[in-house]
């Protein structure tokens, strides 16, 4: 019979390896009062560099579990070179992109400020640990970073000459994204989604202006932000992505 995988699946900022030894204090309340694991058990660990490791716990306590890896239970799978740049918006829903990009394979998220961004202060350190937990629940073995928030024309001033820029406008003057992508390449990519009131004529031009952008329609209907990301993604995903 083929070896079951653990189901209980925790980040680790370690180094991963067999017989590599974890202090798992910050999980420990999760692990033994929640859960009620205790010595002998397995666990599933990862880091986002060393692929998925089964570990095994050798001591357990309310403070504190030490547990020790054995063998690995997964490689590192790197998602597509995708970047997902948008607008943050309420709080929740701010949530909810992160979740999803992590979960669709985007390998970077950037947060950006835009002239119509309304949004509360964004606490990287918070979204970090969204994407994280959706690294967890899904299985996945690598984690995208959430960099810190810039303003969108400083970010187009130095954009890098070799990354397209998939650029959804919901002004509807672009191909629909499906025609769109049909004539491009795959290789280094970047997704932008806008703030709940559009971008602003300035910034509609400079995106134009961008040789490497590449402007599309998500169809006939205006969307929330939160749903044109992960329409958005879906849609890159099945024409330049990993899941062909």
């Amino acid at each position: 019979m083929p070896e079951i995988r653990p189901k209980i699946r925790l980040f680790v900022d370690a180094d991963l390896g067999p017989d590599a030894a974890l202090e798992l204090s910050a999980q420990a309340n999760y692990l033994v009062n929640v859960m009620r694991k205790g010595v002998g058990d397995v666990i599933a660990v990862f880091n986002g560099r060393d692929g998925e490791f089964a570990a095994e716990i050798l001591k357990a306590s309310k403070r504190n579990v030490l547990a020790v890896c054995r063998a690995q239970t997964a490689p590192l799978v790197l998602p597509p070179d995708l970047w997902l740049i948008f607008a943050p918006i309420k709080k929740a829903r701010t949530d909810f992109i992160v979740e999803k990009a992590a979960e669709m394979g985007a390998a970077r998220i950037l947060p950006v400020m835009t002239r119509f961004t309304n949004a509360e202060r964004l606490r990287i350190d918070r979204l970090q640990t969204h994407a994280i937990e959706a690294a967890e629940q899904c299985g996945g073995t690598f984690v995208p970073e959430v960099a810190e928030v810039r303003k969108l024309d400083r970010l187009l001033s130095d954009w890098p000459e070799d990354r397209h820029l998939m650029f959804c406008d919901e002004r509807q003057t672009a191909l629909p994204v499906a025609e769109a992508l049909s004539t491009q390449s795959k290789g280094k990519w970047a997704i932008l989604i806008g703030p709940e009131g559009g971008f602003s004529s300035d910034e509609a031009l400079l995106l134009h202006a961008l040789p490497q952008c590449t402007p599309v329609t998500l169809g006939p209907r205006i969307l929330r932000a939160d749903t044109a990301a992960v329409a958005a993604m879906a849609a890159w995903q099945m024409h330049l992505g990993d899941w062909g």
